[in-house]
Formats: C-alpha cells, structure tokens, sequence
C-alpha cells in the first residue's frame, strides 16, 4: 500500500498480510500483466513462506478485483477495460471528495505549508522525468485522506489507488509529466484553504473526473 496510507493503525504483519502486500506492490508497479497467471508456488518461494498463506492473499485482492480466480487456471491478474477505467475515477470522485469534505476542518496553515511542499516535491519528480511522480502524487493526495479520519474509507480509496497506478505509470512513459498536473493540484489546495467544503469536494471531484480521458487514451491497448 502506498506509503501516503500509512498512517492507518498499524498491527502484527502475519504471513498471509506480507503475501498480500508483496503481491499488491508487484501489480502496482506492473510488475504482473494484465492476464498473467500468478504460480503460488513461485510467491512463496519469493516471500520466504508457504503457499497457503499466498493462496489466502489471492482471495483478499481477488474480493479487491485485482486478479481473477479461475476453475483449472489459477489465479490471473485482473485488466481493466476502458469502461472500467471511466468507472473506478467516477468511484474515486465520489470517494475522494467525500474525504476532502471531511478532512477540510482539520486542516490548517500548518497542513497547507506541507501540501504545498508535496506539490513541490511532485513536480520536481515531474520535472525531472522520474516515474517517483507515481508516489509523490499519492503522498499528496494521502495526506489530505488521512485527515478525513475515516480508516474505512481511507482503505477504499488506497484499493482503487492500487487498480489505477499501472494504468498512471503507462501514463508517465507517454509524456514528460502529465498535462496542468501542476496547476490542477494548485487550485486544489487553495479551495482547501478557503474552508469551503462543498467547494473543494467539487474541485476534487472535477480533478478526478477530468484526469480520467487523459488516461484512457494512454492506457487504451492501441498506444503500447
């Protein structure tokens, strides 16, 4: 899980935990492709453990609807069509910008100066080529989440997080930082500081919705 998500309570990592997490950074950094079956046997070769508690990590991001499990193929890392691509950003909109909502009176000059310094830090990343541009938009986007004080809802967001961030880092290859991203996180942050919540979720909302387009053209199998 993104680093940005980690200020969810913390708890005794078992084996079935550590597999999930090995597994979900592989299919975040698109490591595994879309339609390739996933051996257990492998994993936990990997990982150091044995396959039950792999077997178990594929049930969890199977319910997450990552990978698919198949009668006599094993398990297979779930793609997304286009359709469901539009359908996890009009997801996230709603998500994130119930967050913002909730998070927008708890922020204040302290919690803006280091927005301001993860937008800074996003696009130097940009400016510099670097796919880390992937992690320093999370880490913004995680802080404002985690200010929401809603762990379940914080848990939702980071899964959809987790779908999308191949589909993001195709999106980086393709250009030499993603268009306005600057400008668009900007506008962000300043309708978080006027305090008006419905305004910001808005300004969320719209930002989610707008990013989606951009993305599908990029991730769309004709531009691989």
């Amino acid at each position: 899980m993104p680093a940005s998500f980690s200020s969810l309570p913390s708890s005794p990592v078992t084996a079935e935990e550590e597999a999930h997490r090995h597994i979900q950074q592989a299919l975040r950094l698109g490591r595994y492709k879309p339609g390739e079956r996933l051996i257990a046997e492998d994993i936990a070769a990997e990982i150091g453990t044995s396959r039950m508690p792999v077997r178990e990590a594929f049930r969890r991001l199977a319910a997450d609807g990552l990978v698919v499990l198949r009668p006599n193929r094993g398990c297979i890392v779930a793609g997304l069509t286009l359709d469901e691509l539009y359908e996890v950003f009009e997801i996230r909109s709603v998500l994130e910008g119930l967050a913002v909502r909730l998070a927008i009176h708890r922020i204040d000059e302290e919690v803006l100066d280091e927005l301001e310094r993860l937008l800074e830090r996003m696009e130097r990343a940009g400016q510099s080529g670097s796919s880390d541009w992937v992690v320093r938009h999370q880490e913004l986007h995680g802080r404002i989440y985690a200010l929401s004080g809603r762990p379940k809802l914080i848990r939702q967001i980071a899964a959809l997080h987790v779908v999308i961030e191949p589909y993001m880092r195709i999106w980086f290859d393709y250009v030499d930082k993603p268009l306005s991203s600057r400008e668009e996180h900007a506008a962000l942050i300043a309708a978080l500081r006027s305090g008006d919540a419905r305004h910001a979720e808005q300004v969320m909302q719209d930002h989610i919705l707008g990013t989606a387009p951009m993305l599908a053209e990029f991730a769309s199998p004709s531009r691989r």
